[in-house]
């Protein structure tokens, strides 16, 4: 385990539980301060965005676009355009979800550096039931050129990943959860764009993750080496767009077998963007766990992990079965 890399309770009833939309609302207040381009609009989620804490701070530097998500990211792209750094923020499931063309034409195209900030992703939404929770979100925005798409895995990630957003020009896209989760990383875990980092390392097989849900992986992980003795790289893919494609080659290399595991549909997310790269430079076999094909639905997200199948329960049952066919 990379020790360095985790909080030192990583494993223990003392650890901290923080949404990952906290990380982003103290991050982009934290990086406005050394950058006065850094604007914000919301379409009337500033409480649920976290976009809140950058409105008390920098009035003047807040647009609220009312419930018009379309306008919000032609109004963003505008500002980008004119020298701005705007971060748009809205629930995930209506931006990148309802105005897709926008990000599409107005963002990407013109490669407007724009950071489109999309919370409430997941099942973790929870009782807002399926027509809040964004399982497809990363699939749309993938296949955009000139995207960056990252899915940090915790409060202290999500502060990183917002700053380093900024220092990146051109279309982000950041990807947050609702739900209070553990705080797993400490504050010397490097974040970079486009780098995915080992956190634990076995020689059965490769687990790959980001989000909160990259949490449950590790768990098992534990798990497995103590009462089974199966090793497991865990791999936080933080960076979805574009894959550090040299540490998850050199782990397939290393372990002959790959499980992904995500909080989103299993067609089109990250498990598919790592089954792509493989197929053409490493054939592994591959094991894809996250939503098969079907919308969510109201519940507490512990439940619906379990329902789903994405709990660190599951992953363990996988690995023992994946591991013992190959």
């Amino acid at each position: 385990m990379k020790t360095a890399y985790l909080n030192k309770d990583i494993f223990t009833s003392k650890l901290d539980k923080v949404a990952t939309r906290e990380g982003y609302g103290d991050g982009v207040v934290e990086i406005a301060k050394q950058n006065n381009n850094v604007v914000v609009l919301c379409a009337d989620l500033t409480q649920s965005t976290k976009s809140e804490k950058f409105k008390k701070v920098f009035p003047n530097r807040f647009f609220e676009m009312g419930v018009a998500e379309q306008n919000m990211a032609g109004v963003a792209a505008g500002l980008a355009l004119s020298g701005k750094v705007p971060f748009m923020s809205s629930y995930a499931t209506f931006s990148p979800g309802r105005n897709w063309d926008q990000i599409r034409v107005s963002i990407c195209y013109s490669e407007a550096n724009v950071k489109i900030v999309g919370a409430h992703a997941g099942l973790s939404v929870g009782p807002d039931g399926a027509t809040h929770q964004a399982l497809e979100d990363v699939a749309i925005t993938r296949v955009l050129p000139n995207i960056v798409i990252l899915n940090p895995c915790d409060y202290e990630q999500a502060r990183k990943a917002t700053i380093e957003a900024v220092k990146y020009k051109g279309p982000v896209y950041l990807r947050l959860a609702r739900e209070a989760t553990p705080v797993f990383t400490s504050e010397k875990y490097p974040f970079e764009i486009g780098k995915a980092n080992v956190l634990m390392e076995g020689k059965d097989v490769t687990l790959i993750s980001s989000g909160p849900i990259l949490y449950e992986a590790l768990k098992a992980a534990r798990e497995l080496s103590l009462r089974y003795g199966i090793g497991c790289d865990v791999i936080d893919l933080s960076t979805i767009k574009p894959l550090d494609e040299k540490t998850i080659i050199d782990s397939a290399r290393k372990t002959g077998r790959v499980i992904t595991l995500e909080e989103h549909q299993v067609i089109g997310g990250s498990g598919s963007a790592v089954a792509e790269l493989l197929s053409q430079q490493l054939p592994t076999p591959m094991m894809f766990l996250g939503v098969k094909d079907s919308f969510g639905e109201s519940g507490h997200f512990d439940e619906l992990w379990e329902k789903y199948g994405i709990n660190a329960h599951h992953v363990e049952v996988a690995v023992k079965n994946f591991v013992g066919k190959i």
